[in-house]
């Protein structure tokens, strides 16, 4: 996985099998991307339970997904810009919309 941080635009490709109704054969599998920006990470003790909560906007709301970064169903996180942040978390995004909710592109 690449170094990322809070504020960074992230890219995420997800594996998933879809369930079939018959048991016998199996399911249909595809590959979904999800793309947003990093509000926050978690580093427990263990680095087997890091995750890190992605947030996107989707007809006019938002919306947050928690990756966990060692699970087998997580296949590339590639970041795609990163943000002038002064904040370890980016919560208070939850609130905004529109314009407001937009962060300073750092450039590199």
């Amino acid at each position: 996985l690449p170094k990322f941080r809070v504020g960074d635009t992230v890219k995420v490709t997800l594996y998933l099998e879809l369930p079939k109704a018959d048991e016998t054969k199996k399911g249909k599998e595809r590959i979904q991307v999800y793309q947003g920006v990093i509000i926050s990470t978690h580093n427990n003790e263990n680095p087997t339970n890091a995750t890190i909560t992605v947030r996107k906007m989707f007809q006019g709301g938002g919306i947050e997904k928690v990756f966990l970064l060692n699970s087998p169903w997580l296949k590339t996180v590639e970041v795609l810009t990163s943000a002038k942040i002064r904040r370890g978390k980016l919560y208070y995004l939850r609130d905004r919309v529109g314009k407001s909710a937009r962060l300073k592109r750092l450039f590199t």
